[in-house]
């Protein structure tokens, strides 16, 4: 499988696009004057400590409060192991945080909708091969290393290093990255890990409340420190001043992917060299199209994410179960990918079409599993529910695509429909009605989209002429060319 990193940097956003086999997988967006602030370390204040959901909420300067739960909360060892026992259940947040407190924090999930950013104290600190945990005491190696013998040799070295460091102990989570890596690279990170450390333990304790201590790098240097791995091509980036950047970056902290990375200065855009605008775009549709002639619906709700798959012009071949199961096992590798594209967190609730073989439903299943390995983002899928429903969960850290390129219709307010013209027009003769009732005038004037006008002038002309009738008074209409189709009003004559 060849894989692709492409990069491209404007003076008011950075996108990046990971292309497997020229086919557009996942899409990063970040946009100057919206950063995404996750892994990012503040100095913040409580404001308000909240005993029934044992929790509280921190100001760390930014427009909505922070969210943090009482189990996101460190608990200082005894020396006794009363910070083993305390984690085992949630401790009272009022013996943990006070009003008017301040503390260190550090952002895990971006504000996302109506909900603040989700916080915590207990810290960890991203490098090319490792994240450092200053709280912690275990060494963890990513499950993606499968082979027995390598992890053994990094969890080596990681605690050799770390004892070389004397009184600055802290666990370690060895990323996918760090296979097959020296121990002289892993000891150069680890270093750069406390260097970072000792940053913000300084800035800690002399920035004001609230304010940022420590921010993550920029997208274009994440993608590289993220996301390169080693079935990974090329990393494109159709900026100079960036690719300097990234290179210097690479020179400092990953030289063996110093090949890879190029710059890009041909005069069609990047993305459109591989089609990935035209994804984006279709990445917005509630709609996807099958090859086979099937189709996949997907709605992302506040709760949950609900895709529904569907025939439509696929007749199979040989029979109807055939048609069903072959119709799934497409379905099961579009909505990987979409998930993966679209950036979509949560509860997600998956209607595949019915089947009576045990053996397609678990063939299905596998192939969800199979494709969902290479998501970065991890993945939990629960099986088939007695409703036959696909239940799976995968990790939100970020707005999904659609929340970070789109907001809410304002005609329809998110609903995705609008009242029909019939609807419209009865709830004008209801308005009359009701006003009529109220005030002694001596006729109305309907002010409402041409649309609504031209229904109540033709189809409905006999239902007017009648409430004419029953209340004795003129009705006359005028266009409003800027009103929505449900925007109406009744104005006195």
């Amino acid at each position: 499988m060849s894989e692709e990193i492409l990069i491209n940097v404007t003076p008011v956003e950075t996108r990046v696009a990971l292309v497997e086999n020229g086919m557009l997988q996942e899409a990063y967006i970040e946009r100057t004057s919206r950063k995404g602030i996750v892994g990012n370390i503040y100095r913040g204040k409580v404001v308000r400590v909240l005993p029934g959901m044992e929790a509280a909420f921190v100001d760390i300067g930014l427009e909505r409060a922070a969210f943090i739960h009482a189990s996101d909360v460190s608990v200082p060892e005894n020396g006794d192991g009363a910070a083993e026992e305390s984690s085992r259940s949630v401790p009272d947040i009022r013996s943990l945080l006070r009003e008017g407190q301040s503390l260190v924090v550090q952002v895990t999930k971006d504000p996302i909708g109506t909900k603040g950013a989700r916080l915590t104290t207990q810290l960890s600190i991203p490098s090319r091969y490792l994240v450092f945990m200053p709280d912690a005491s275990h060494i963890g190696v990513s499950q993606r290393i499968e082979d027995d013998n390598e992890r053994s040799r990094l969890r080596t070295h990681i605690e050799r290093c770390a004892e070389a460091m004397g009184d600055e102990r802290g666990g370690y989570i060895i990323r996918t990255a760090a296979e097959g890596v020296p121990e002289e690279d892993l000891r150069a990170d680890l270093e750069y890990l406390h260097r970072v450390l000792r940053s913000v333990n300084e800035r800690a304790g002399t920035s004001p409340v609230p304010s940022v201590i420590y921010q993550d790098l920029p997208l274009f240097i994440r993608t590289v420190r993220d996301l390169v791995r080693s079935q990974t091509e090329k990393v494109r980036i159709d900026s100079r001043e960036s690719h300097q950047r990234v290179m210097a970056f690479v020179e400092d902290f990953v030289t063996e992917i110093a090949d890879m990375v190029e710059y890009y200065p041909g005069e069609r855009p990047l993305f459109d060299l591989y089609s990935v605008e035209d994804e984006i775009q279709k990445a917005l549709s509630r709609k996807v199209q099958l090859k086979s002639g099937g189709y996949v619906i997907i709605d992302q709700t506040e709760a949950m994410t609900t895709i529904d798959i569907n025939t439509g012009a696929f007749v199979g071949h040989r029979n109807l179960e055939e048609t069903i199961f072959k119709t799934n096992l497409e379905a099961a590798r579009a909505i990987s990918r979409q998930l993966r594209l679209r950036n979509l967190g949560g509860i997600i609730i998956i209607d595949f079409i019915d089947m009576e073989d045990s053996e397609h439903q678990r063939q299905v299943l596998r192939m969800l599993e199979k494709m969902l390995e290479r998501d970065h983002a991890r993945t939990k899928i629960t099986g088939v529910s007695e409703l036959g429903l696909v239940e799976m969960t995968r990790k939100r850290t970020t707005e999904s695509l659609g929340q970070v390129l789109c907001e809410p219709c304002p005609i329809c307010e998110g609903r995705g429909f609008l009242k029909t013209a019939e609807t419209v027009c009865y709830e004008v003769f209801r308005e009359i009605m009701r006003v009529n009732r109220a005030y002694d005038v001596g006729g109305y004037l309907v002010m409402a989209s041409q649309k609504i006008v031209d229904r109540l002038l033709d189809e409905e002309s006999d239902n007017v002429a009648d409430l004419e009738t029953f209340i004795d008074k003129t009705i006359r209409f005028q266009v409003e060319p800027f009103y929505s189709q449900e925007q109406y009003d009744v104005v006195l004559l």
